[in-house]
């Protein structure tokens, strides 16, 4: 999708700055977790009406930017070998 930049904002005063589709309070982490809970882009848009498939698609494309441009690597606290703790982004 090329023109996902149109349809998410960042505000820091709005979801504490959390991407959202723009013109509403729905954060873009809500539509993925729904996604990999199996719903399907119909099922998404009938529980947030606001919503489009193209909303759905530039959520999508958001993430996968966010691949390309960070990786993530494991942590560990106190260092403790072999205890994996978490991630942290670390940009490329």
């Amino acid at each position: 999708m090329q023109n996902w930049q149109e349809r998410i904002s960042i505000n820091p005063k709005v979801c504490h700055g959390k991407p959202c589709i723009k013109g509403t309070r729905i954060m873009l982490s809500v539509i993925l977790d729904n996604l990999v809970e199996g719903l399907t882009f119909e099922e998404i848009i009938q529980e947030y009406p606001p919503l489009t498939f193209e909303d759905i698609r530039a959520a999508i494309a958001y993430a996968a930017l966010l691949t390309r441009e960070e990786e993530l690597l494991p942590f560990q606290l106190n260092n403790q070998k072999n205890c994996f703790v978490g991630w942290v982004s670390h940009p490329s």
